[in-house]
């Protein structure tokens, strides 16, 4: 995960949010924290930023977010050094500006080299994206 930040107040009060990849800090922010069951949850406000031409969420955005879920679950492994090497996006509802929408999901399977993962991206109407994906671990340089 990159730096970590917490958001004591607001609506984010016990929220870490995600700070130091150039990108997901310039189409975020993205949040996350552990639930009382020890799952790690992620989170967002969609903004005006983040609407298509129809009015809705931009699914490109919807499949960056999937992607920080990947990465936010795989962590609480401890093998947060790691590339995505496949994502699969299937979108099932709809998101409106303003709406704040959540990631949860899960390691499936372990190899030494590979996480595999799934998840669900909710808003406040339901399902949004079912999403799974494989993060190939790596070795940062020293």
């Amino acid at each position: 995960m990159p730096d970590r930040t917490a958001e004591p107040q607001g609506e984010w009060a016990g929220w870490s949010v995600s700070r130091g990849d150039p990108f997901n800090d310039h189409v975020g922010p993205f949040h996350y924290r552990i639930d009382d069951q020890g799952a790690m949850v992620c989170a967002m406000r969609v903004e005006d930023k983040h609407i298509n031409g129809g009015g809705g969420l931009h699914g490109g955005l919807l499949a960056t977010f999937a992607d920080f879920c990947l990465f936010a679950f795989a962590g609480l492994t401890g093998d947060a050094a790691a590339v995505t090497i496949s994502l699969n996006c299937d979108y099932v509802g709809a998101v409106a500006p303003g709406e704040r929408i959540e990631g949860r999901g899960e390691v499936t399977r372990q190899t030494g080299s590979m996480i595999f993962l799934r998840g669900t991206i909710t808003s406040p109407r339901g399902p949004a994206v079912a999403f799974s994906g494989i993060l190939k671990k790596i070795r940062r340089p020293a």
